[in-house]
């Protein structure tokens, strides 16, 4: 080779060098944070394309990049029980987050990781199927952008901090299947309208708060608690719910008495104290479910709609109710 084209040849393997550095869009601090995440969980196996020579946004699985800014904005792991260990606090190190979520890790302990409080832009936090235990912290509460919590399947207990309800964007939350206690707060009935709200399979004592007559959630379940009275405050003619299941609780009211929705497409009462009759409007709903059976109604199940649809053990175990597809009345 001439002495003439050596140069040319340098000249073009250093800007072959020069455009391979710039032409990672990982954000270096971002790659560096995740790469502590990878130790902290002990460099699991579904965490081996996380190398330090690829770029991140475009060769590492489990996370996202925004367009624009090229800023991590998601940490997903969902792999059947990869993680091991506690969320390590780095995750607070990642400032543009909007969705994180740890499901179906049963190894991951410890309770809600405190640097989560730094995810100003969160939309979604997501720690679901884990082993968390201790309080669900009130600090969640400070992260404004929230439209969905699912903190369900984990070990988690105490009482539902109220400030919950503070949450502006808040359309979904799941506290379901942990080891929950105490009462409902009186202010998740200043929730936005719509809210999905999930807490089945807790230890919940108490009244549904009478806001509750103020709030039109989208779904509710309060099932397997331990919840008292009058849960009549959930239902009305103005509203849009469409599935509500009160099952397994120690609830009475008045049945008879109560408006339901035109929307309601699923309504699960069993195993309460509710007494009086079915109101015949339900004969006028899309009823996909119901299920009445194990409390205290009297009366005849009213004819019409879909109510003969449903098997007799939707209700029976009930005071004196009657009628198809139960026994006829006399």
């Amino acid at each position: 080779m001439g002495s003439a084209s050596r140069p040319i040849l340098s000249l073009l393997c250093f800007t072959l060098l020069i455009s391979s550095t710039f032409s990672e869009l990982c954000n270096p601090q971002d790659k560096k944070v995740l790469l502590q995440i990878k130790q902290a969980f002990n460099n699991p196996y579904v965490l081996t394309s996380w190398k330090t020579n690829t770029d991140c946004c475009t060769d590492w699985c489990c996370v996202t990049c925004d367009s624009t800014s090229h800023r991590i904005n998601s940490l997903t792991i969902t792999a059947d029980n990869q993680l091991s260990g506690q969320i390590p606090p780095e995750v607070g190190d990642l400032p543009y987050l909007e969705t994180l979520e740890f499901h179906k890790q049963p190894n991951v302990t410890g309770t809600i990781q405190p640097a989560i409080v730094n995810l100003k832009h969160l939309n979604f936090l997501g720690l679901s199927w884990l082993n968390l235990t201790g309080p669900i912290p009130d600090f969640v509460s400070k992260l404004k952008n929230l439209t969905s919590i699912d903190f369900s399947f984990n070990q988690l207990s105490g009482s539902i901090p109220p400030s919950l309800s503070e949450l502006p964007k808040l359309g979904g939350l799941r506290l379901d299947r942990n080891k929950l206690s105490g009462p409902l707060p009186y202010s998740f009935g200043n929730f936005p309208q719509g809210l999905y709200l999930f807490l089945s399979h807790n230890q919940l004592t108490g009244p549904v708060p009478t806001s509750f007559a103020h709030m039109d959630f989208g779904y509710i379940d309060l099932s397997r608690n331990k919840l008292e009275g009058d849960a009549s405050v959930v239902f009305g003619s103005s509203k849009t719910t469409e599935i509500v299941d009160l099952s397994r609780n120690l609830l009475e009211f008045n049945l008879s008495k109560v408006v339901l929705p035109k929307s309601l497409t699923s309504l699960d009462l069993n195993h309460n104290k509710i007494f009086g009759g079915l109101p015949v409007e339900l004969t006028k709903l899309n009823l996909q479910y119901l299920n009445v059976s194990y409390n205290r109604l009297c009366g005849q199940i009213p004819v019409g709609g879909k109510l003969q649809s449903f098997d007799y053990s939707n209700y029976f175990h009930n005071r004196c109710l009657c009628g198809s597809p139960l026994t006829s009345c006399k």
